[in-house]
C-alpha cells in the first residue's frame, strides 16, 4: 500500500459505493453494455464499486472467515510461532501495532498469505524485488485454514482477473489486453485481518486507526468483509464514505498500477479502516491481484473522450509511484513491515532506491 497525507475528515457522507452486477456480462448485450459503463463510471470515479454476481459460493466465504476466527482466537505464544519475522519474504503473522501505515501504527493484527513458491537462490545482480518470491508460514493449530485460504484466494483471482477484463472492454480495449502480465508467476496476496475491539492497550486510545489512509499500490483489490463496519473510502471533498458490508457483495477497488495504465483515468483512492466502534472484533479478507514482479506497466491508449477526461497520475514525492512493480511492491513492504525489513533486508535501508523521501 502507498500511504498519504491527508486532512482531517470533515465527517461520514450519506453516499454509499456504486453497485456492479458481474452476471450482467452474460446476459443480452444491452445489459453487457449498460454493466460496462456503469463499471466504467464507478472506477474513474470513486475508485471503489460493490460486486455482486461474482460466483464465489457463500460457503467458501464462511468457511475462510470461521477459519480466521479460529486462528487469531489461538494463543498469541502459537500464532507468534509463525511470525513475519522469521521470513524474509514478509510473510505470516503480524501482531497488533507492528505493521505502520501513514506513519503511525495498526490497531489490527494479520496474516499475510501470497502464491506458494519456493525462496529463489539469488546473486548480486539479481534485482532485489525478488527477495519477495517464497512460501508461506501456516499454523499447525488450524489445519482448516490452509485449505480455506487457498480455495478461497483461488475464486478472488477468478473474479479479480473478470473484473480486470471488464475494465479493458469497458476502455475500448479487448477484454485480454491486460493478461499479458498475468501469467503462472503473477503476484496474488491475501491478508487475514483482525480489528480487535477497544481498548487496545499497545496503541493510543484515541487513535482509532484500524488502518490508516493510503492507496493500495496494485492492481485491484477485493474485500471481504464481515458483518462489522470499518473500511471508509474517501470523497473529493473531503468527507468519508462507509463501506457497509452487504452480505453477498466483494468490495473492489483501483490500484495505483491501474492508475499509471491509464494516464490516470482509472482512479486510485485513499481508504482507511476505523477502530471498531460496536464492541466487537471485525475481521476482513482483502485480496490483492498484481502482475509478476519484473513487470512494467505500459499504458493503453484510450479514446479520445476518455483521455480528455483522464487526470493523470497523483505523485506524492514521499511516496512514488513507480511503473515496475517489483519494485514498487518492496518499497511498500520494507516501510510497513519496519522489523522484517531491519531483521531480513538492513542492506537495501540506505538506498532510495528502496527508501525514497529518506
Amino acid at each position: 500500500m502507498t500511504t498519504t497525507a491527508t486532512s482531517p475528515a470533515r465527517g461520514l457522507s450519506a453516499r454509499t459505493l456504486p453497485l456492479v452486477d458481474l452476471e450482467a456480462a452474460h446476459r443480452s448485450a444491452r445489459e453487457r453494455a449498460d454493466l460496462l459503463t456503469r463499471l466504467r463510471a464507478a472506477a474513474h470515479g470513486l475508485g471503489f464499486f460493490y460486486v455482486t454476481g461474482h460466483g464465489i459460493p457463500q460457503g467458501v466465504e464462511d468457511d475462510l472467515l470461521a477459519a480466521t476466527r479460529t486462528f487469531f482466537a489461538l494463543p498469541e505464544d502459537e500464532r507468534r510461532r509463525i511470525s513475519n519475522t522469521r521470513s524474509p519474504h514478509f510473510r505470516g503473522y503480524t501482531s497488533l501495532a507492528t505493521e505502520h501505515t501513514a506513519g503511525a501504527p495498526d490497531a489490527r493484527e494479520q496474516l499475510d498469505i501470497g502464491p506458494e513458491r519456493a525462496a529463489l537462490e539469488l546473486g548480486p545482480d539479481d534485482p532485489a524485488y525478488l527477495r519477495l518470491v517464497g512460501p508461506n508460514q501456516w499454523p499447525e493449530g488450524v489445519p482448516e485454514l490452509r485449505p480455506a485460504v487457498l480455495r478461497y484466494q483461488a475464486e478472488a483471482g477468478r473474479v479479480a482477473r473478470s473484473v480486470l477484463a471488464l475494465l479493458a472492454e469497458a476502455l475500448g480495449e479487448s477484454p485480454t489486453w491486460f493478461e499479458r502480465w498475468f501469467d503462472d508467476e503473477a503476484v496474488e496476496t491475501t491478508k487475514l485481518v483482525r480489528y480487535p475491539a477497544p481498548p487496545v492497550s499497545v496503541v493510543p486510545a484515541d487513535a482509532g486507526q484500524g488502518v490508516g489512509a493510503h492507496k493500495d499500490y496494485g492492481w485491484l483489490a477485493l474485500v471481504l468483509q464481515d458483518e462489522h463496519q470499518g473500511l471508509e473510502v474517501r470523497t473529493d471533498d473531503g468527507d468519508w464514505i462507509e463501506a457497509t458490508p452487504v452480505r453477498g457483495t466483494l468490495v473492489v477497488n483501483v490500484g495505483e498500477a491501474l492508475e499509471v495504465a491509464t494516464g490516470g483515468y482509472l482512479r486510485a483512492n485513499v481508504h482507511r479502516v476505523v477502530a471498531p466502534r460496536d464492541g466487537a472484533d471485525r475481521y476482513s479478507v482483502p485480496s490483492f491481484l498484481a502482475p509478476r514482479y519484473d513487470a512494467v506497466v505500459e499504458p493503453l491508449t484510450l479514446p479520445a473522450e476518455l483521455a480528455a477526461a483522464a487526470r493523470g497520475v497523483e505523485q506524492d514525492p514521499a511516496n512514488p509511484i513507480y511503473a515496475e512493480y517489483g519494485r514498487k511492491a518492496l518499497v511498500g513492504w520494507l516501510r510497513s513491515h519496519p522489523e522484517v525489513a531491519r531483521r531480513h533486508h538492513a542492506d537495501l535501508l540506505g538506498d532510495p532506491q528502496w527508501n525514497p523521501g529518506r
